[in-house]
């Protein structure tokens, strides 16, 4: 593979992340303090917007696997078709209705919609790692020029998105040294205020123009191959069949039960790390900048995690997943400011290791299943459908179930000073939860079976399959 090429197939997964990552950090604190809806609402919202991403998963990668060849590629016209309206809808996603009834409604519709077409995008856009060249260092490369280009794309989408909404969120009212009476001070702007969530507007048509400039690039410059593994007499393996293998594979079901609970750990990092900041640790002028430090530090260290577990493997490589506990945990004892920019450079260290490794350990276990498996094709969707639907589902679980503590426990929008218990469940969902799930995660990984050695030797069968 060129080296433009990988560019370019690294730059059409780009546009998602910048979305997915300005939704991340500011779509609950948005529904909270900008649309005044209830934390228990804004959980429904959050919750059944990424169950709707999920289910669309495994329907995608059903539909996707019987899709015919075309001039353009199998997998190419998917991405195609589905941008304009995941535009559409991430616009709306940020639109303030006139109306204060049905809010609620509106953001559910156009969350779930902007969920399920992302997903139309992502299951083919993943999958299309495995047709880009049968060489696994090639893939791996390109998995690594493509994790660089999301993560530059999640610090993009972070970094506007919190520059352009940064005054929506930032009040004279409140002073520097906490008094009681600030549970009763507002904080924000009022919704009615038309700069209040005009910026958010302004941010989202950025944004979507960013994912037509990405879909172009990928485009002309990514060149999809057919299947170079099948015989022409092989069938393609039926959706159903085809889902019950995998569920039966061990390296993927070992793989996936690890990274549905690092991936939900790293969400609830970012879904809560602005509410944190503002509410739990006094930064609250600072939280944009301290967003861009954990992306930054996750851009820069890609390439070095890519060298990394090239050199000592990819399991040695997932122990940097677990740098971020120690040091979110202080951040939460201790919210000092010069240690907060320090807990994020080495929060992005861990993000970007989490986000590298699954995506490049996949297309070892889908060799893995087609060594075991060798006169069936079509299965490389199911593989990245299932693993995104679990992953999303965990997430979305824990994103709701994250908003609803909020709602237990007294969650006020609009004010200067929440009360200690919340102060204290956002303390918790930085800190312990996060940490739990990822000392479980890696705990199962070590089970994982695949290693450096027997990576090798499915090459070299896979080579003499070919």
């Amino acid at each position: 593979l060129s080296i433009c090429s990988k560019l370019c197939y690294a730059i059409g997964g780009a546009p998602n992340q910048v979305a997915g990552s300005a939704a991340a950090f500011f779509l609950q604190i948005y529904l909270l303090d900008i649309a005044h809806i209830t934390p228990f609402h804004a959980s429904l919202v959050l919750f059944i917007g990424k169950a709707s991403g999920a289910v669309t998963d495994p329907v995608a990668g059903f539909f996707i696997s019987k899709s015919r060849w075309t001039k353009v590629g199998r997998l190419m016209p998917w991405m195609l078709a589905c941008t304009p309206f995941t535009v559409m809808s991430y616009f709306f996603m940020w639109y303030l209705p006139p109306f204060v009834s049905g809010r609620v409604a509106w953001y559910l519709t156009f969350y779930c919609l902007f969920q399920a077409l992302t997903t139309l995008f992502q299951v083919p856009y993943s999958a299309l790692t495995m047709f880009l060249s049968t060489d696994q260092k090639e893939r791996d490369s390109a998995t690594a020029y493509r994790m660089t280009m999301e993560v530059l794309g999640t610090l993009i989408g972070a970094a506007l998105q919190g520059q352009i909404v940064a005054s929506a969120h930032v009040s004279h009212h409140c002073a520097v040294n906490a008094t009681d009476s600030w549970h009763d001070t507002p904080s924000f702007p009022d919704p009615s205020d038309a700069l209040s969530h005009q910026v958010y507007m302004i941010a989202a048509g950025v944004i979507g123009g960013v994912y037509l400039l990405g879909i172009v690039i990928l485009f002309l410059g990514v060149k999809e191959k057919d299947d170079p593994y099948a015989l022409n007499s092989d069938r393609a393996i039926p959706f159903c069949k085809g889902l019950g293998l995998t569920m039966k594979h061990g390296p993927y079901v070992k793989l996936t039960a690890s990274f549905l609970l690092i991936s939900t750990a790293v969400q609830l990092e970012q879904s809560n790390f602005v509410l944190f900041c503002t509410h739990a640790a006094g930064l609250r002028n600072h939280f944009q900048y301290l967003v861009v430090t954990i992306l930054v530090s996750a851009a820069v260290s890609i390439p070095f995690w890519q060298k990394f577990l090239q050199r000592f493997g990819k399991k040695c490589a997932a122990c940097g997943i677990s740098w971020m506990i120690p040091f979110a945990v202080m951040l939460v004892t201790v919210p000092n400011l010069i240690l907060a920019y320090f807990v994020a450079f080495v929060s992005g260290l861990s993000i970007a290791a989490s986000l590298l490794l699954p995506w490049s350990m996949l297309p070892d276990v889908v060799d893995n299943f087609r060594l075991q498996n060798p006169h069936g094709k079509g299965h490389e969707t199911i593989f990245y459908s299932s693993y995104v639907f679990f992953t999303k589902m965990s997430a979305g679980i824990g994103l709701g179930i994250s908003a609803a503590s909020l709602e237990f426990t007294g969650y006020k929008p609009g004010i200067c000073r929440q009360s200690n218990d919340v102060i204290l469940t956002l303390k918790i969902l930085i800190g312990a939860v996060p940490s739990i799930l990822i000392l479980v995660g890696l705990f199962i990984l070590l089970f994982y079976p695949i290693t450096e050695e027997s990576r090798k030797e499915t090459k070299l069968a896979l080579e003499e399959l070919r």
